[in-house]
């Protein structure tokens, strides 16, 4: 059955809004034959949510390093972000495939141990930024080195999310703030859990506006954001929401980012992930073939930062444990 990517292709003209990113318009940095049943923009969905580095992703930390089944992960964030996302361009009539595939892909660049992991990597290499590798990652590393051949909305989306520069498309600067709304509101809710925050420490200016439950957060947020984007000249909040999530940030940075109740975790993650850089660097041979492979082309330097910011949480301590930890304890066989 032919037609159906073309017919929906069409309707995107018809039900969209005229700024709208329309996924006949989509460019690639090489040229690829088209789907018979997917525009660009579900095919980029696609192939982000089936790559190696995205299902990396559910073992990799958001804030909390210790173990439970309710935290929130980097895929779990990923995941919220899109739906949050996808939200918000429903109601703004804009490109909902592409604010997914964005959303999704937005960390898959992103270091072991959350920030902390990202903080080590910068102070190791003297530049190291989550958004930039994610561009990476889909661009260079993934298949083998061939890259996902992601269309430039996409890409730029991605790296983009974070940081002063705006996305070139409405989509990608709805996945900008959607992801703050997501790691504001869920970073609240897994501390509540975590016991480290209680209900009341919110500032004033926030509960009165938000309330203190996760889902009445969220939805102040995208019906915010949603109303005062509908003429679609830019993507913002109001200002006076605008001010509530300054505030909102500023308290999670202090009392749980750059917490004292998290600082040993962010440490012992620090000594770890620095420890395997620099073994790595020291014994370039121990890499796996393939990235040993890739050092003519990227340099020792860049290949190191690849592997060790591609690791999972989980993967990095068990590498740790195998390089550093003497097997005390175990009887040979």
């Amino acid at each position: 059955m032919s037609g159906i990517r073309e017919r929906t292709e069409e309707l995107e003209y018809e039900i969209l809004a005229p700024e709208a990113a329309k996924s006949r318009e989509a460019e690639r940095k090489r040229p690829d034959d088209l789907c018979p049943f997917r525009t660009s923009y579900q095919r980029d969905r696609d192939r982000i949510l089936h790559s190696k580095s995205f299902r990396r992703l559910k073992h990799k930390t958001q804030v909390y390093i210790m173990s439970g089944d309710h935290y929130r992960t980097r895929m779990t964030h990923s995941l919220e972000v899109a739906q949050i996302s996808r939200t918000i361009a429903r109601g703004l009539r804009l490109n909902e495939d592409l604010v997914e595939a964005i959303g999704l892909g937005h960390d898959v660049g992103h270091t072991p141990f959350g920030h902390s992991g990202e903080a080590v990597m910068d102070e190791l290499t003297g530049h190291f930024a989550h958004n930039e590798q994610s561009l990476r990652v889909v661009e260079y590393l993934e298949r083998g080195g061939e890259g996902l051949n992601l269309t430039f909305a996409v890409k730029d989306g991605i790296v983009n999310h974070t940081g002063k520069t705006k996305p070139s498309t409405l989509e990608g600067r709805i996945v900008h703030i959607a992801d703050r709304i997501a790691y504001l509101c869920h970073d609240y809710d897994d501390s509540l859990r975590a016991g480290l925050l209680h209900p009341g420490d919110l500032p004033q200016k926030v509960t009165e506006v938000l309330g203190e439950s996760h889902s009445r957060m969220i939805t102040g947020f995208v019906s915010d954001l949603i109303i005062n984007s509908a003429d679609l000249k830019d993507i913002a909040l109001s200002d006076k929401m605008q001010d509530v999530m300054t505030t909102f940030r500023q308290f999670m940075f202090e009392n749980i980012y750059h917490s004292e109740a998290l600082k040993n975790e962010r440490e012992q993650a620090g000594f770890v992930l620095c420890q395997l850089y620099k073994y790595f660097f020291k014994h370039f041979e121990k890499l796996p073939k393939e990235f040993v492979e890739r050092e003519e082309r990227w340099g020792k330097t860049q290949v190191v930062v690849d592997y060790v910011a591609g690791l999972t949480d989980s993967y990095a301590v068990q590498l740790f444990q195998e390089i550093f930890v003497p097997p005390v304890g175990f009887v040979s066989r």
